[in-house]
């Protein structure tokens, strides 16, 4: 799994903008928490769709950025969360376990 990592503000612009020529998606990852270990787990062992972008967020590290996320993406912070980003807006998100790439990319592609 190719994870860009989102550590700087700058990138969440980047983001709305990307997700009207393609879908992204966020995955905020607690080093602290074992469901979260899992998810990233059950997400890096499936093959990465290649129209996708995938970042991935250590809120531990960056918390002023996942709160960042929240707000500009209109979202309940979660922890593990994943976030489908499409035309500027989150169309999407799961937390802990509910969290599969099936339904990441369902909602990716999803008109």
């Amino acid at each position: 799994m190719h994870w860009i990592h989102l550590t700087e503000d700058e990138q969440l612009a980047q983001i709305a903008t990307r997700s009207h020529e393609r879908p992204q998606v966020i995955f905020k990852h607690s080093t602290r928490c074992s469901i979260s270990s899992v998810a990233l787990q059950r997400l890096q062992k499936v093959a990465q769709p290649t129209d996708v972008d995938f970042y991935y967020l250590d809120l531990i590290a960056y918390r002023h950025l996942s709160n960042k996320v929240a707000e500009l993406f209109k979202v309940h912070h979660e922890s593990p969360q994943v976030l489908v980003i499409r035309n500027g807006e989150c169309v999407y998100d799961e937390s802990h376990l509910g969290i599969s790439m099936d339904e990441i990319m369902e909602q990716a592609k999803a008109a």
